[in-house]
This record gives C-alpha cells, structure tokens and sequence, in this order.
C-alpha cells in the first residue's frame, strides 16, 4: 500500500446508498419499471435497508409523484413488498398498478422490533424518504407530492410519519385498519401488556412508558397542519378494533385537519371475509383519493365520513 492509497478497509466496502449507481431496471408490466432490493440506509452493526421500487416511464421534465408504501406485520414481521393477504394474487400486482396510474412507489424496510425499539422504524421511514429526495433527479421523482400509504402497523407508522415529517411534508394519507392509540384499552389490545406486539415496539408494556405510548400514538400528534387522511378499517376487525381508527378521525377533525373515515361493513383486518370485489373497490378508492390530493390542491373535509359512499371523484 502506497502512502496515498486508502486503507483496505475503505477500498472493499459497498458505496455508500446516497451515491451507489442504482441497479439495473425490470420492466414486467408494461410501461412499468421494477428496481429491487435498492439500498437506503445503513444502520451501525444492522442490516442495510432497502427498498423496492416501481416506477412509471420517466420524465425529467414532469417528475412522477411518489407513493411511499409501509408494509404491515405488527412491526415485527412482515415483507417490504407485501400490500396484505388479499392483494397477493393480483396480476398485475398493486404497486404496479400505482405505477401505471402514474406514480413512483417505493416499498420500503424499517427495523422490526427483534431488532431496534420505537423510534427506530420511524427514523427509517425519515430516512427512505430523505433517501428518495437526494436521488429524485435520477428516478424523476417528485417527493413534494409523497402520499405515504400502509397497512396495520405500517399504517401506524404512515399515519406517524404524515404527522410529523417536514422536509417534505407528505400531501396526503391513505391508512388501512391501523393502531393509532397506544395507551386505551381497544378490542384485544391492553396497556398493561408486557408481552404484545405494542410493548415489543416500545420496549416495555406501554402502561409502564405513558411518555413513549403517547409519542407512538397518532391520535397524540393530530394536528391543524396535518395533510389529508384516508381512514379505511373494518368494522368486524378482530386483531385491530376499528375504534382505532375513529379516533383517529376525531382527533384530526377537532384539530381541524381535513380527513374522510371509511369503516366497511363485514371487513375482518386485512379485509379478511370482504368479497373480491370489495377488496378491488378498497383499492380503487384509496387510489383515487391518492391521484386527487397530488394533482390539485386538498379542500378541508367538513369531518369524518362512515359507510361505503363514494369518496369524491377525481378532478
């Protein structure tokens, strides 16, 4: 080794995620581009963390907005690519549907709780996002208009994240039968556990750390500058009481907040018991709610809608 050369250390170590050359693209639907397992983040003495990426034709000159999709496992399990029980067998599948509607999805990792405590996931989330903003001029996306989209305890760390991130600010919220109060009594969740997926998440039985439960809660962060929430849950949830999500609705509505709360009759939690087309008719809504909010701007709901009435058409 020379005087001027680099240590061995430094010369065999993986580039760094903000300025590896992104692999290679896979285009399995038309018009539809499939980047997987992109590096994001390096956590010290962890695993890098990745995501995945579908992506509409690029335009630099019209950057495609960004759907930032939180996979579901009760923050101790789960796949990053993975929109729940009812949608695996979509051809093609969501998240190239999302693309083909016109935009970027990034389906990404974030540390379960066997390995990192609360925030931890949520940092991961900021860091995705920070992530996909540095690279937009080569993914020609546009992060300003981020909706961020989950599923069960990736949609508590959505409805977190839409909260309470600012650089930039998501424009909107789209949250399947998702906690959002860690410190009531709901359904089968209890504060004093110390051993259910809450209290793996916050290290401890979430009665024992209120400070850490109220700062996990979504229904503690509501507030008047909160973007546009989707609220979409079951009213025969049975692992995630759908009084979950009414809270949630009432906290952003008495914050004056814009939000429309859908509960579905008959809907177990991954809209379990829901007919195909039920599940179809979920999706397509939430993906009309996602297309309004990104290209005009969001008018401020007058408070939560239930049923299953149509949601605004798109403009």
């Amino acid at each position: 080794m020379t005087a001027t050369e680099p240590p061995v250390r430094e010369l065999i170590v993986a580039p760094h995620p903000d300025r590896a050359a992104l692999p290679p693209a896979d285009e399995r639907e038309p018009g539809v581009r499939e980047l997987r397992g992109v590096p994001y983040g390096l956590v010290e003495g962890g695993r890098p963390l990745a995501l995945d990426l579908w992506l509409p034709r690029a335009d630099p000159a019209h950057p495609a907005p960004l759907v930032l999709f939180v996979h579901g496992g009760a923050w101790r399990r789960g796949r990053r690519d993975d929109m729940g029980l009812r949608t695996r067998s979509w051809q093609p599948g969501p998240f190239a549907r999302i693309a083909a509607a016109g935009f970027a999805v990034a389906c990404v990792d974030y540390r379960l709780s066997g390995e990192a405590v609360f925030p931890a996931p949520l940092d991961d989330l900021r860091a995705a996002l920070r992530w996909l903003t540095l690279r937009a001029p080569e993914l020609a996306v546009d992060t300003r208009r981020t909706v961020v989209w989950g599923e069960s305890a990736g949609g508590h760390l959505a409805s977190l994240l839409a909260l309470t991130h600012t650089t930039p600010p998501p424009a909107a919220a789209v949250i399947w039968y998702a906690p959002s109060d860690l410190t009531t009594p709901r359904g089968p969740f209890t504060p004093e556990d110390p051993a259910g997926p809450e209290a793996l998440l916050l290290g401890a039985a979430p009665a024992a750390v209120p400070e850490a439960a109220r700062a996990a809660s979504p229904v503690a962060r509501a507030h008047a500058g909160a973007p546009p929430f989707l609220l979409v849950h079951g009213d025969r949830d049975t692992m995630v009481d759908h009084s979950h999500s009414h809270a949630l609705a009432e906290a952003l509505r008495d914050a004056g907040a814009p939000v429309e709360l859908w509960t579905v009759g008959g809907a177990d939690h991954g809209w379990h018991r829901l007919s195909d087309a039920g599940v179809e008719d979920v999706f397509s809504r939430s993906l009309s709610f996602a297309v309004r909010h990104v290209t005009r701007e969001p008018t401020v709901s007058a408070g939560p809608t239930t049923g299953a009435a149509p949601l605004p058409s798109e403009g």
